[in-house]
């Protein structure tokens, strides 16, 4: 299994980013999809979750009501919309997955990681 994402980049404080996350090797509903991001000097946070199927979706309270996680199966990705984005974003952002019940209660080290997309966001 592969993940891999995109969309990353600069953008001015109050803009907006598409990341997405390619799984390849398996199907994006087999397992829970998260985002999580690595700011300089900090630990990595698990931010968002997807369950398996796209029907319950989780958020931290850093970035509920800004950022918003879906499935699109067409793509087999899982994409993180991320509106009004301010220079406390400015992380490398990971996609996870991971096959165990309850993933998104807890973000724990997961079965997969891609290899990570920047986004750094202008004052």
């Amino acid at each position: 299994v592969q993940l891999v994402e995109s969309g990353g980049g600069l953008v001015q404080a109050g803009g907006s980013l598409r990341l997405s996350c390619a799984v390849s090797g398996a199907e994006i509903d087999d397992f829970y999809i998260a985002w999580f991001r690595q700011a300089p000097g900090k630990e990595r946070e698990g931010i968002s979750c997807i369950d398996k199927g796209g029907v319950a979706s989780y958020y931290t309270a850093p970035v509920k009501g800004r950022f918003t996680i879906s499935s699109d199966r067409a793509e087999n990705a899982v994409i993180l919309q991320m509106n009004g984005l301010s220079p406390e974003d400015t992380a490398i952002y990971y996609c996870a997955a991971d096959s165990e019940s309850h993933y998104c209660s807890h973000y724990g080290y997961p079965d997969y990681w891609g290899q990570g997309t920047q986004v750094t966001v202008a004052a």
